[in-house]
């Protein structure tokens, strides 16, 4: 499938896929969609916590991951970070990306290249307050049960992937969250909130980022 680097709204790269006319990060803002999302509405909710466990469905880019480990280092977080992918992205599509210079974080280049120079399926200690290990695997596949305490549902729309968006990936989901974890995700679809609050997430629709209106939290009991 062809690929290309497209400039998104705000300035920030994404990977866009032509033949599913889809992209890796929202079109009117890359970084903007992953602090609002994920960020914002994610991350933020345990800032109370010291020790955070997080899963992201889709590592892609790994913009979502490296924004947050620039977030642990100001805020004082301990992240144990894993990243589901199936399809990893290529070398030569990373150097392409310009998260480094939007973000303003040329010191921590070498972060985000190690990010991405690491073995699959093992765990990494990426800085003293930082680890992270990335799957090789399907969605479908992940069989942990109150694990973590924070998912960013990051997969394609259901547009081009409904399989990704259905109750039975949401019942993994719940099942490998702790109580009181948190799902994010910049999808609003009708279809999509009801698929989580059939597996039991108390679901909340939020001002989605800039080009979307709304945006689905869902919380575990």
């Amino acid at each position: 499938m062809k690929r290309e680097i497209i400039i998104t709204g705000d300035g920030s790269t994404t990977i866009h896929l032509p033949d599913w006319n889809e992209q890796y990060h929202s079109t009117h803002g890359a970084i903007q969609e992953a602090y609002h999302v994920f960020i914002n509405n994610g991350l933020e909710c345990f800032n109370n916590n010291h020790n955070i466990s997080i899963l992201e469905i889709g590592f892609g880019t790994g913009l979502n991951c490296f924004i947050t480990f620039l977030e642990a280092k100001i805020n004082n977080l301990n992240i144990d970070y894993t990243g589901i992918e199936a399809y990893p992205v290529v070398h030569k599509e990373i150097e392409e990306l310009n998260y480094i210079r939007e973000l303003k974080a040329d010191a921590k280049q070498h972060i985000f290249d190690k990010m991405h120079s690491l073995s699959w399926n093992e765990k990494h200690q990426i800085s003293t307050n930082f680890s992270l290990i990335k799957k090789e695997q399907y969605f479908e596949d992940i069989n942990g049960i109150n694990v973590f305490d924070l998912i960013y549902f990051d997969a394609f729309g259901a547009r081009v992937q409904p399989e990704l968006w259905t109750e039975n990936i949401f019942n993994i989901m719940y099942r490998a969250l702790k109580k009181n974890g948190i799902l994010v995700t910049y999808s609003a679809k009708g279809s999509v909130r009801r698929a989580m609050q059939a597996v039991g997430f108390k679901v909340e629709r939020l001002p989605g980022p800039p080009g979307k209106r709304e945006m689905l939290r869902g919380r575990k009991d």
